[in-house]
């Protein structure tokens, strides 16, 4: 599961880095018309997140801090919901991530759309990426956050 879990820390970064590179270009080229380019680091974007996706989903139900902890420890939704860590790591987490995937994917399809003006596109696929950054930023289990949350910045590395 240790390389699952690098491999699912890595792809978080990629889609971190590749989300703001789409912000970015969404913004700068707002009036411009939009082009092959836009629609290939659209796709970057929507390809590691799917991708980070599978692996979640394997870490999910198989790994340490998914559906296993619940099964192995006997627990019930109550102490799910009244633990912080586990409703984190059973809830947030997944639920959040799964928001932000919906909304990348959502704006992948927008970049796809022949009829729209590029300016209406542009402003759409920006919000919708902004938002997936925020929710990913919230989401996270950043090493700043509560002891039982965090996780290093690199996972794979430790």
């Amino acid at each position: 599961m240790n390389g699952i879990l690098g491999l699912h820390s890595l792809l978080r970064w990629a889609m971190v880095i590749f989300l703001i590179v789409n912000i970015v270009r969404v913004n700068v080229e707002a009036d411009q018309h939009f082009d092959e380019l836009d629609k290939k680091w659209s796709l970057r974007l929507l390809i590691t997140t799917h991708l980070n996706l599978v692996a979640a989903l394997i870490l999910y139900f198989f790994g340490e801090n998914g559906i296993q902890i619940v099964i192995r420890e006997k627990y019930q939704m109550k102490d799910v919901m009244e633990t912080g860590w586990l409703r984190f790591w059973i809830i947030e987490h997944p639920l959040m991530m799964l928001i932000c995937i919906a909304l990348i994917t959502v704006s992948h399809s927008f970049s796809k759309k022949m009829d729209l003006a590029p300016a209406k596109k542009h402003r759409i696929m920006s919000i919708l990426y902004i938002l997936a950054l925020v929710i990913i930023l919230a989401a996270a289990p950043w090493p700043f956050r509560d002891v039982s949350i965090a996780r290093p910045w690199f996972r794979g590395l430790y």
